[in-house]
């Protein structure tokens, strides 16, 4: 009987049918299901017994009922959630740039890089995997950096190990330029730079925060484009990539990010288009706009630029910008006054 099942679909998530023997009429349905597939555990077998997903002649029965021999099961297998954090989804991704060694994405709001606790599906790698199924034999997909969930922008993915491991040591070596805009409360200086070590909250570990003992090691560069009566509109350079750093930073000098519900401020009385905007964007005011790298197999320099999204630009229209919705002034802004710095995950 143990040919009767289909060994190379353990790992897979589609349903398959086998035949209980005579010679276990009597058995436990658990028990006969687990020796007839020895691959699967009992733990598992009555795992996905209780929640329906073995049904005996189309009825669902329980792990202590007897079985008679001949019954026809239907298995739809659960996956476990480290195997489900790594099957492809068919997610809408928009790749800006491909070619047989790299990727570059342009991550849309609300989309988690990588899968992890109680978020096992639905990531940027999930969608990957869909799209690029070679990625399957490249550790995490071939994903190199990240972003936070609910920043936008560009990021770069290895298509190769090879591309993967020299993207990784350019990170390290700090010759990846990041180049980020964002809203802002506040009117910070003209320019700056934020040179404070982050790491874990001490009383919120879920929250990064800026420590005067203990973290790592982050600085961020940064020059206000504009002006509004209570906002800026600023752009940051990173010299190092901690998690959360641009948003932690601009919270420690008193100027978190607009939308921000994790290291921002509670403030409502906004005027109404401006309240409602920020309402709207539902998130933090932070988009990945210039993505700066040296390729991994052909040495030369790739440069990327992605526009900034629809909720960021409608929120700086309400804020008396200068907004056209066809005018790419904002993403072209002059990048002359910048010292050559470089990003590090």
């Amino acid at each position: 009987m143990k040919t009767e099942f289909p060994n190379n679909n353990i790992d897979g998530i589609e349903p398959y049918f086998i035949t209980i023997p005579t010679s276990l009429a009597g058995s436990r349905i658990d028990a006969a299901l687990s020796e007839i597939i020895p691959e699967l555990s009992r733990s598992v077998i009555t795992n996905w017994l209780k929640a329906g997903a073995i049904l005996i002649d189309g009825k669902a029965p329980k792990p202590k009922d007897r079985i008679l021999g001949l019954e026809k099961v239907f298995i739809s297998p659960i996956l476990s959630e480290d195997k489900r954090a790594f099957a492809p989804e068919a997610i809408d991704l928009e790749v800006v740039y491909s070619d047989e060694h790299i990727i570059v994405i342009n991550k849309p709001a609300g989309l988690i890089v990588h899968p992890g606790n109680g978020n096992w599906s639905g990531t940027l790698l999930n969608g990957l995997l869909h799209h690029f199924p070679e990625l399957k034999h490249i550790p995490r997909a071939g994903i190199v950096h990240r972003l936070d969930k609910d920043t936008s922008g560009l990021m770069v993915v290895a298509r190769t190990t090879l591309a993967q491991l020299r993207l990784v040591e350019q990170l390290q070596n700090r010759t990846v330029s990041r180049i980020y805009r964002a809203i802002v409360a506040g009117h910070p200086p003209q320019n700056g730079t934020i040179n404070k070590n982050v790491g874990r909250d001490l009383h919120n570990r879920t929250k990064m925060a800026v420590l005067a003992v203990g973290g790592k090691e982050a600085i961020t560069h940064f020059r206000t484009l504009q002006y509004f009566k209570e906002f800026s509109y600023i752009e940051c350079k990173l010299e190092t990539g901690r998690t959360h750093q641009i948003r932690v930073h601009m919270k420690s000098i008193h100027h978190p990010l607009a939308g921000d519900q994790t290291y921002g401020n509670n403030k409502v009385n906004y005027p109404a288009g401006v309240a409602d905007a920020i309402i709207s964007l539902n998130r933090q005011a932070l988009h990945a706009l210039k993505l700066s790298f040296i390729h991994p197999e052909t040495l030369e320099v790739m440069n990327f630029t992605s526009k900034m999204p629809e909720d960021i630009r409608f929120l700086l229209h309400e804020l008396q910008y200068e907004y056209k919705p066809d005018d790419n002034s904002l993403d072209d802004y002059d990048d002359g006054n910048w010292e050559v710095l470089y990003a590090n995950e």
